[in-house]
């Protein structure tokens, strides 16, 4: 008789989200997504306010640049205060904030008093809170799971975040279309209900013991900017990031497209703005159920590519169905690119100066899309709406082209695997 092996050792079988294994984590990612639900939905009925009372491309440019403007102004002073403060107190007082921004908008909707003018200020408004906001949230999920659940952690927000811009573009679009922007701001406004009531239950663990306070004033911006000179990968990074959103920013632009263009209305925007979310949630649900990317350099670049050819290809493509698949696919590339710099930053980066790291990070991140749509909506001011976006596309992917040329230490990052 042949003789019979014993088999060797198995490895444990990988949970597929185990971030949602802890509880405070599932309630403040649960509670985020359906605020942000009411936020995209805001969104859509703030494009189409601004485009029915203008009917300028650059008026809807501008929507951007009044979203980063106090974002860039206020971004270090909110860093500080996520490292200096509680962090979850911070967000209590940041998303109430934003909460009464945007009754203030169903207000002002409801009583007939909407004015470009108005929808301006009351979206700086709620960009001040989110400069205080995001740095908080961001730093805030590390002390809600253990660093080896971390990715899947962050993973799992950017699903979120993309799952909310599927479900709430495609909800405001139908409730713009049956009702009016008053009630979309109203629902945007009830839904922080969600995320509040999570920030109250919820008990972060114990942050890492500091060597001293971090004092609440400006000065504290230089140990980031100190860190960021020394680990010069994280720059390249933001740096990447910037210049690709920025060429091919066009949300803003989405309601020429739905009216000029497809001829499909506000049901018919809320698609279009869905449509990059639809990829990037297909996406986040494969890499937050796999294990961390490696060669993580190599990927960034290439989704970056990815990202400039979809929306290249969207610019100049006249087919309605052809056109959401295009901008699906460059929200999967563009998830590919966010998770793995997130990863990057957070691994890197010590617990003292996330919140700082992460307000230096938002200048970038929200810094470059918002810019971008600005210049795309001057450029279809004097071109048109397609060839502003075909163009950005086509820059984003020289981009990535660029920085794989002259940016070795970017194209070869590797982070080692911790045992």
């Amino acid at each position: 008789m042949g003789s019979t092996q014993s088999p060797g050792p198995t490895k444990p079988k990988r949970e597929r989200f185990p971030a949602l294994k802890h509880r405070d984590f599932s309630l403040f990612w649960a509670g985020n997504v359906v605020s942000r639900v009411g936020t995209r939905m805001r969104d859509v009925a703030l494009g189409w306010q601004l485009w029915e009372l203008t009917h300028s491309p650059v008026a809807l440019g501008l929507l951007g640049a009044f979203r980063v403007a106090p974002i860039v102004v206020f971004a270090m002073i909110g860093g500080v205060a996520a490292d200096a403060l509680d962090r979850r107190r911070l967000m209590l007082v940041s998303q109430s904030f934003m909460a009464l921004s945007s009754a203030m908008l169903a207000f002002v909707s409801f009583t007939g008093h909407v004015t470009p003018a108005l929808l301006y200020v009351l979206v700086s408004l709620s960009s001040f809170a989110t400069a205080f906001d995001n740095p908080a949230r961001h730093a805030l999920v590390t002390g809600l799971v253990p660093e080896e659940d971390l990715s899947s952690a962050l993973s799992l927000g950017v699903l979120g975040f993309h799952a909310s811009t599927i479900v709430g573009p495609a909800l405001g679009g139908l409730v713009l279309g049956h009702s009016s922007a008053a009630v979309v701001h109203l629902i945007d406004a009830v839904s922080f209900v969600a995320v509040l009531g999570s920030l109250l239950v919820i008990r972060p663990r114990a942050r890492l013991t500091q060597a001293a306070p971090v004092p609440l004033r400006l000065s504290a911006i230089a140990p980031a900017i100190t860190f960021l000179r020394r680990t010069p990968v994280l720059f390249w990074l933001m740096m990447v990031d910037f210049f690709a959103t920025f060429f091919a920013g066009s949300l803003e632009l989405m309601p020429i497209f739905a009216d000029r263009i497809f001829h499909v209305g506000p049901t018919g925007l809320g698609l279009l703005v869905s449509a990059p979310a639809l990829g990037a949630v297909l996406t986040s649900i494969v890499v937050a159920s796999r294990p961390p990317m490696v060669r993580q350099g190599a990927i960034v670049l290439v989704s970056v590519a990815a990202y400039g050819a979809s929306i290249a290809a969207f610019g100049v493509i006249r087919s309605f169905p052809i056109a959401l698949l295009m901008l699906a696919f460059s929200g999967a590339a563009d998830t590919v690119s966010t998770v793995i710099r997130q990863v990057v930053r957070q691994t890197l980066t010590p617990d003292e100066l996330r919140g700082r790291m992460t307000a230096l990070n938002m200048i970038f991140f929200m810094g470059g899309p918002q810019l971008g749509e600005l210049e795309a909506g001057v450029l279809a001011r004097y071109t048109s709406a397609g060839f502003s976006v075909a163009s950005g596309g086509a820059a984003c992917l020289l981009v990535a082209l660029g920085f794989a040329l002259f940016v070795p230490s970017l194209r070869r990052l590797q982070l080692k695997e911790r045992a």
